[in-house]
């Protein structure tokens, strides 16, 4: 939730011509938070967390000992969920690193277009049709499975204001 002030001015003069002076609060987004703080000595292995402003995935993390300063600090290493570039961070144990809201949903897949987008359709009947093919195995394993005529369900993941298919699989026979 983000609040911006228009109009604002320093305090002058009495104060009945404070409280005429007009202010103006306008709401950014009334959604969740993109993240959230997390102490970083409780950020486990396979958990999720933001290393140089990119959602990662963390696959590796290690502590060192409190130093003469005070601080033990833990080493991440983590993989970016989108890209699948590895990033690297240090943070005393004490402080809070931001972890991303990650979400995941199952989509039928209803058309892959010849501009390379996706069609795709939510449990209630929505429709969403603003992502692309993805690059490599995922995406291959997406155009094939549907010029098979296969029905195909594509996993979205959704971090950050960023959102791509990271998986597909055949849909169950009913």
């Amino acid at each position: 939730f983000h609040l911006v002030l228009v109009g604002h001015n320093l305090f002058r003069g009495n104060m009945s011509e404070e409280l005429d002076e007009h202010h103006e609060f306008v709401s950014a987004d009334s959604g969740s938070s993109a993240t959230f703080p997390q102490q970083a000595g409780s950020i486990r292995k396979n958990a999720y967390v933001v290393l140089k402003g990119r959602p990662c995935k963390v696959v590796e993390t290690s502590t060192s000992k409190t130093g003469k300063h005070g601080h033990a600090k833990i080493h991440f290493v983590g993989i970016d969920i989108f890209t699948g570039k590895k990033y690297e961070d240090i943070c005393p144990t004490s402080h809070n690193m931001d972890v991303p809201n990650v979400s995941r949903a199952d989509y039928n897949v209803l058309d892959v277009t010849g501009e390379g987008f996706v069609s795709l359709m939510d449990g209630k009947g929505g429709v969403k049709d603003d992502l692309r093919v993805p690059e490599g195995e995922v995406g291959d394993a997406l155009r094939k499975g549907f010029e098979e005529g296969k029905d195909m369900i594509a996993t979205i993941v959704c971090a950050m204001k960023e959102e791509a298919i990271l998986a597909v699989k055949e849909a169950p026979k009913s």
